[in-house]
């Protein structure tokens, strides 16, 4: 059950972040379920490493949205930079 609830908790984060960050990318479901979830990692690791919240705190999801923000301007820049 840990493993759909990841899913489902990166789907919203990565759509949160979406809604929020300006811009288009044209991003499928899977996509848009690992952007959330890579967000969610690194702002996990990031956020309990210098000791700004615990696991399960609101915090958490907060930065989550913001990492799945950043990754989100990485990976347009990526795009864009290719073209």
């Amino acid at each position: 059950m840990g493993i759909v609830w990841t899913i489902v908790l990166g789907f919203v984060v990565g759509v949160v972040a979406k809604l929020i960050h300006p811009g288009r990318e044209n991003m499928g479901f899977i996509i848009t379920v690992l952007l959330g979830i890579a967000g969610s990692f690194l702002a996990g690791i990031i956020g309990q490493m210098f000791g700004w919240y615990r696991a399960g705190e609101g915090a958490g999801f907060i930065a989550s949205v913001i990492m799945a923000i950043l990754l989100l301007v990485v990976y347009g820049k990526l795009r864009g930079g290719s073209r």
